[in-house]
């Protein structure tokens, strides 16, 4: 009788879904007027239209927090905040230092893209913060602090080996940690460890495997209701799907399992991500769209059912298993209208969070204290010429894909000198052949023989334009939902002069675009550049329809 009702009520469910559901439900990628919160007590996904990849969250009381990994930015490891799951600020980053993982990730050598940081996850327990993530080349790292905002400790290695993603920890009722990780070298072999009692290293003779399939990763663990669930993805016909298994035993065997949610390909297969209680007491997944683009691998708020024990994720269909949503109630109304990223005045004497460095910047070629209110980079030579995927100290953000947005610098010129190029930047590091073969934008300015002249780059390539006669210059970059980068100049900061051809933004390393802050003198370790600031409003629009 039980199965006939759980039947009767998925049909219903699809049904009802279905029938309102319609074109304008299901839009093509990317093309979204609007996004996040809608000011009326509802929000469309994706709630984070921007590359916050391997999102993963927790809950702390009336807090939720959730990490994005970071590759090879600096610092590493973005942490979120949020009173809703749908308004987000960031507040910090739990790696300092990226030379703690090894040296290929500082400025004079920056060679880990698509490498660095992976996926990890944050929990709370014992009172204190705790982040463990992998990355692909040095193995699996972990750090712990009372106040997410930091500091965090110095990072410990909990695996020395190459070849492992996607792990997770998870604390049982008797304090006892574990702790679950893939080795996508071996098979994707999904392994389990115990911890030890300091939750710093793994107790080697507790490894077991608990699971194998093509791609198997993503993995979580959790406790709901005195059953213990295994959560990971894997590759099938239709695309990456999530998965989950259950057991009585944390150790198993876990002789259930269950399909939570379709690939919806169409829709950039939502797969790695993390379970919440909402604070409606509702139930959530939080994640990112596994397909990348130009915008990255943008974060989405799912609703979860539960039927017969399985967290079937977003709608669930007449087969019992879930897919996307795009829009619905908040989980909390009256909490601010937040985003992770935006503009800065340079006004505070430590960097804002929302700033990451393309590799660990050179510490004593940047400040903010020089000259109060401005962001001061010296310049220095490049590893590669005028690569600018190889000059150290880029300031990036991500770029939002969004209707109409703009990003606008001012910079001081008089700190230039012969040699020096500055400006501000778009860039992607490519990492295959069938790839778009421009993967860096610049606008700014040159100094040549004591001249000084904006300049454009594409890919390496840089031409000059009109010289310049005064000593201030604004920049601005602004595209919209097609990715399509138009960059401008302005001498006075109310009219601003189209300059160079369109720029399409693009994907690569498993990144999306960053648009970045730069100088560099390949001629000698010569001049600075002040940037004034940056003027990057990012608002979700609430009228319009799909």
């Amino acid at each position: 009788m039980k199965r006939l009702v759980t039947a009767v009520f998925v049909f219903y469910f699809a049904f009802l879904t279905a029938s309102i559901c319609t074109a304008a439900d299901r839009p093509v990628w990317g093309q979204w007027p609007q996004w996040g919160d809608l000011g009326n007590g509802t929000y469309r996904n994706p709630v984070l239209p921007a590359d916050y990849s391997d999102i993963d969250i927790t809950q702390v009381g009336s807090d939720y927090y959730a990490i994005s990994s970071t590759f090879q930015f600096s610092p590493g490891m973005v942490i979120l905040h949020s009173k809703d799951l749908i308004n987000w600020r960031t507040v910090g980053h739990a790696v300092t230092d990226l030379t703690q993982i090894g040296p290929e990730l500082n400025w004079d050598r920056m060679d880990r893209y698509s490498r660095g940081i992976w996926a990890g996850a944050i929990r709370f327990h014992a009172g204190k913060f705790w982040i463990y993530f992998g990355t692909p080349d040095e193995g699996y790292f972990m750090t712990s602090a009372t106040n997410v905002a930091g500091p965090w400790a110095p990072l410990h290695r909990v695996l020395p080996a190459a070849g492992w993603d996607d792990c997770a920890p998870f604390w049982d009722d008797d304090g006892q940690g574990y702790f679950v990780g893939t080795n996508f070298k071996d098979g994707y072999k999904i392994h389990l460890w115990k911890m030890t009692a300091d939750n710093r290293d793994l107790v080697p003779e507790s490894d077991q495997i608990i699971y194998q399939s093509k791609g198997s990763e993503a993995n979580k663990l959790y406790k709901i209701k005195g059953t213990y669930y295994h959560f990971f993805s894997e590759v099938k016909s239709e695309g990456r799907v999530i998965m989950m298994q259950r057991a009585k035993n944390i150790l198993g065997p876990y002789t259930e399992q269950k399909q939570l949610k379709h690939a919806d390909h169409d829709q950039m297969d939502p797969n790695q991500g993390g379970f919440v209680e909402g604070p409606d007491k509702k139930w959530y997944f939080f994640t990112h769209h596994g397909r990348g683009v130009w915008e990255g691998r943008a974060a989405s708020l799912l609703p979860v059912t539960w039927i017969d024990g399985w967290p079937i994720v977003g709608t669930p269909g007449a087969d019992g298993i879930g897919s996307m949503v795009w829009e619905g109630r908040k989980p909390l109304d009256g909490a601010p209208v937040t985003f992770p990223q935006g503009s800065d005045e340079f006004s505070d004497k430590t960097l804002a969070p929302v700033w990451e460095w393309n590799y660990q910047p050179r510490a004593e070629k940047w400040s903010l204290t020089e000259r109060p209110g401005f962001m001061r980079l010296h310049a220095f030579r490049g590893l590669d010429g005028d690569n600018l995927l190889k000059v150290g100290n880029v300031l990036t953000q991500r770029s939002v894909r969004a209707v109409d947005r703009e990003i606008v610098v001012r910079l001081e010129l008089d700190g230039l000198v012969d040699g020096q190029h500055a400006g501000l930047c778009h860039f992607t590091a490519m990492r295959r052949r069938d790839q778009p073969a421009t993967s860096t934008a610049s606008l700014g300015a040159v100094q040549v023989k004591g001249e000084r002249f904006i300049e454009i780059s594409r890919n390496g390539t840089f031409t000059r334009g009109p010289a310049l006669g005064n000593s201030a210059l604004w920049v601005k970059s602004a595209w919209g939902l097609d990715g399509i980068s138009r960059f401008s100049f302005s001498l006075d900061g109310i009219a601003f002069t189209p300059f160079g051809e369109s720029y399409p933004l693009v994907w690569g390393s498993y990144r999306g675009d960053r648009v970045g802050l730069f100088t560099f003198n390949n001629t000698k370790d010569a001049g600075f550049i002040d940037f004034d600031w940056v003027h990057y409003e990012i608002v979700q629009p609430t009228s319009g329809t799909f």
